[in-house]
């Protein structure tokens, strides 16, 4: 059985600690470590967290038929003092415009579901992930 997998490639751009990103068709993304082109490689994965639980979260209530004026995800991740500075913490609110206090149990279903089983940026958070690194020199 062939596992599903994603690539993506980053170059430095030549610019201080700017980098330019590429996943498949997509248009390229910047990542600064200094927050001035893009955002930063930290932020950007507050970005993808947030993205992956809203699009669960759209896509269930779209499901459960519940009426969907707005979706914000908001993220504030606390980082350690010490490096690595990995995030020892991350809050994260859900604003959801349109379903009306009628449906609040299934938003928090939502919401519930999207983090205990199908967001797989927060399940790719867990510390037994494997990692493998190759280095090649030119």
């Amino acid at each position: 059985m062939t596992l599903p997998t994603r690539n993506a490639q980053l170059r430095w751009t030549g610019d201080g600690l700017s980098f330019e990103g590429r996943t498949g068709k997509a248009p390229p993304v910047i990542l600064d470590g200094s927050s001035e082109a893009g955002p930063s490689p930290m932020e950007a994965l507050l970005l993808s967290l947030g993205g992956c639980m809203g699009i669960d979260i759209q896509a269930i209530l779209d499901k459960g038929r519940v009426p969907l004026e707005g979706l914000e995800v908001d993220l504030e991740g606390v980082r350690a003092e010490d490096v690595p500075q990995r995030f020892t913490r991350i809050r994260i609110e859900v604003r959801v415009a349109g379903a009306g206090e009628e449906n609040r149990a299934k938003v928090e279903r939502a919401v519930q579901l999207s983090r205990d089983k199908y967001c797989s940026v927060f399940h790719s958070l867990r510390s037994d992930m494997p990692v493998e690194i190759d280095i090649q020199l030119d």
